[in-house]
């Protein structure tokens, strides 16, 4: 008995302390095989899963750390506007619910803005952070998409936007559905100064987002695996009383139906838009 109290109850005791003092962000369960990876690889390897090839969803910094030549690149600024136009309250007070998105992400909003080089040639990239409110787009979101526009046109550079978002902030109301309009406007200025627009469609692409810019791209490119669509397939479903196709919604399923140009492994993606870019940039003499 005094060999298990003096030796085995302290040795296990002292193997749980281990176990519990581990931070919880150490490892990351991949949602799709379930199996765990450690974090610091899983970021190595751009966040995609080592066993399935899951991709998983990047934040603004990271995913421009990855395109951008040496992960270089100057943040372009916003205009701000007013915290809650409507004072709207659900649950909680959207000016709580935006308080909190700020400290979980350290960001303004849901949208980053940078210029830099993508294999020596400039462009400017848009990127959406879907742990800001899930990405939604309110009239921050449009402002940062009229800024990226504006400064891709006085540098002539194209413009790449990567949406990841559940559609509008229902917060905002009628302003977030006029953000559809806005960022049409700021996308057929590019167009119209003759620069490429390059969309990068992300898990997830939906709603008001899908609705508007997110389907102008001269060039649609997806990741593997990502949603892409305009409402739920479970509101679609129960809507039109029909069983679904098998990966509706999936990137996958819209290469195959024509909606989309290019399905690009994250790994492969700095080097195939740098050859998109050099194909539709027109040189100057």
């Amino acid at each position: 008995m005094s060999w298990l109290a003096n030796f085995v109850r302290p040795k296990l005791r002292s193997l749980v302390h281990k176990v519990s003092d581990v931070p919880d962000n150490l490892w990351i369960r991949c949602a799709n095989c379930e199996q765990m990876l450690f974090h610091r690889e899983l970021k190595e390897n751009t966040f995609v899963c080592h066993h399935c090839g899951h991709h998983m969803r990047m934040n603004p910094h990271d995913r421009l750390k990855s395109l951008f030549d040496d992960g270089d690149y100057t943040r372009i600024e916003y205009d701000s506007p007013v915290n809650d136009p409507l004072k709207f309250k659900d649950v909680k007070k959207y000016s709580d619910r935006l308080k909190a998105a700020r400290k979980k992400t350290n960001e303004e909003d849901a949208i980053f803005v940078a210029l830099g080089k993508i294999q020596n040639q400039s462009a400017v990239i848009a990127a959406f952070n879907f742990d800001f409110m899930g990405g939604s787009m309110g009239a921050a979101v449009g402002n940062g998409i009229l800024a990226a526009a504006k400064t891709a046109i006085q540098n002539h550079v194209p413009l790449i936007v990567i949406p990841s978002s559940g559609g509008a902030r229902m917060q905002e109301g009628i302003i977030s559905l006029m953000q559809m309009a806005r960022t049409t406007i700021g996308i057929t200025q590019v167009k119209e100064a003759g620069l490429p627009y390059i969309v990068l469609l992300s898990d997830p692409t939906t709603g008001g987002v899908s609705a508007s810019f997110a389907m102008l791209g001269d060039v649609a490119i997806a990741e593997p695996g990502a949603t892409i669509g305009f409402a739920g397939s479970r509101v679609i479903q129960e809507t039109i009383r029909a069983q679904l196709p098998t990966n509706f919604q999936k990137s996958e399923y819209l290469l195959e139906h024509g909606m989309i140009d290019l399905i690009v492994h994250r790994h492969q993606l700095k080097a195939q838009l740098g050859q998109i870019i050099d194909l539709l940039m027109v040189k100057k003499a």
